[in-house]
């Protein structure tokens, strides 16, 4: 499934607090840049934001109350960790007013290139290559996708997410 890329400004840029890590993968699986830092939470992460204009997503109520935050000087969003990861996602949607997009690896979150299956043959598994014909290269670790049933599943939980923002 194609999803359409809206013209207009850039998508933000998001940085995940360490508890955020699983979200960050999701919001990849959308179509965004999306970076998590295990083991560092929202106050570590306010100078990266404000030095890469990004969009800081923090479980942390604590960190809200930073003055550049509650100006509006520095873009966040409360996440409670309490949601599951549908929720999570939904609510980041929701208040960022952001749509799905094509999708980015979800590892890294590099851009995924289309590639000929004749030249990524000797990667895909013998059973895989009998019925799907539609491959993708990340263009930032090199991992092989294709839209099998594991694929299906994400997109589900995706179009779940966007439904409720």
């Amino acid at each position: 499934m194609t999803v359409a890329e809206p013209s207009g400004p850039p998508p933000p840029r998001l940085v995940c607090d360490g508890s955020l890590g699983a979200l960050a993968r999701w919001l990849r699986a959308a179509g965004y840049e999306a970076e998590s830092r295990p083991g560092l939470g929202g106050d570590a992460l306010v100078p990266e934001a404000r030095r890469t204009a990004a969009v800081l997503l923090t479980s942390d109520r604590r960190v809200m109350e930073r003055r550049e935050i509650e100006d509006g000087r520095l873009p966040a969003v409360l996440v409670p960790s309490s949601l599951d990861r549908v929720e999570q996602l939904a609510l980041v949607l929701r208040t960022l007013g952001l749509s799905l997009r094509e999708p980015r690896c979800m590892h890294c979150g590099g851009a995924l290139d289309r590639v000929d299956k004749e030249a990524v043959r000797g990667r895909i598994p013998p059973r895989t290559a009998l019925w799907q014909d539609e491959y993708f290269v990340c263009g930032g670790c090199g991992q092989l996708f294709w839209r099998g049933t594991h694929w299906a599943r994400i997109r589900e939980q995706l179009r779940h997410a966007e439904a409720r923002r």
